[in-house]
């Protein structure tokens, strides 16, 4: 089989790319509650940078308060809650936002498998560009033990996996100074520009990520590149 990519070019909206993931994950378990009667699905991965957006992690959902939010969006960035694990995350121009919808068991994985090798994919993918990064006792891919380069929550349902990671690319990390991530006061984000890598697109990155993505994936023989129409 091969691996989906739908890239959204240019900026878009956290919710544009959030609805075209909903409708993926529901078809993936449609198949899985029908599999006689529902096509399959191939493995997707939606990638895209969007508009500044704050989201919250299923553990902080109903919790951030009126003031937090009003201190979040203040400069012009949106607030939405999410289901992924994990924290207030910021998502924006210059970040790579990768989802992959895909069947964990069709590819061997378990939650934890899954977990790890995106970990991985984005450490090769960082690796490509001659940057070093690694895992700490903190969620994420980190450039060293204070400096976190991507963010990683995922969503799983029967095993169907939604949401993924937000790689820095050329990110004003700026917006990052507004939320403590992972609830970690004396840490702070960095990105591929801020540690040496100059002139790459989150266009360019975004394909690299989804070619390693698919060298790691059982099962999958290359990378088909698809429009919004195949969601449509």
């Amino acid at each position: 089989m091969h691996l989906r990519h739908l890239h959204l070019p240019s900026l878009t909206r956290y919710t544009h790319a959030s609805t075209l993931q909903s409708t993926l994950v529901s078809r993936l378990l449609a198949h899985k509650a029908s599999p006689t009667t529902v096509p399959t699905l191939p493995p997707t991965i939606i990638t895209a940078q969007f508009h500044p957006v704050y989201t919250c992690g299923r553990r902080e959902v109903g919790s951030v308060t009126p003031s937090q939010r009003e201190h979040l969006t203040s400069t012009g960035a949106e607030f939405h809650e999410a289901l992924r694990g994990g924290q207030t995350t910021f998502h924006g121009p210059g970040q790579l936002v990768a989802y992959p919808i895909l069947d964990l068991k069709r590819h061997g994985l378990s939650p934890r498998c899954y977990v790890n090798l995106l970990e991985s994919v984005v450490m090769k993918t960082c690796a490509r560009y001659g940057v070093e990064t690694r895992r700490t006792a903190n969620p994420g891919v980190w450039y060293d033990e204070d400096r976190k380069i991507c963010a990683v929550g995922v969503h799983l349902r029967r095993n169907v996996s939604s949401h993924g990671i937000g790689l820095n690319v050329h990110t004003d990390l700026g917006w990052l100074d507004r939320i403590v991530g992972c609830g970690l006061e004396d840490k702070r984000a960095t990105s591929l520009e801020a540690v040496g890598v100059e002139g790459k697109s989150v266009d360019e990155v975004g394909r690299v990520f989804v070619e390693v993505m698919a060298g790691e994936l059982k099962g999958v023989v290359g990378v088909e590149v698809v429009g919004e129409e195949v969601v449509g």
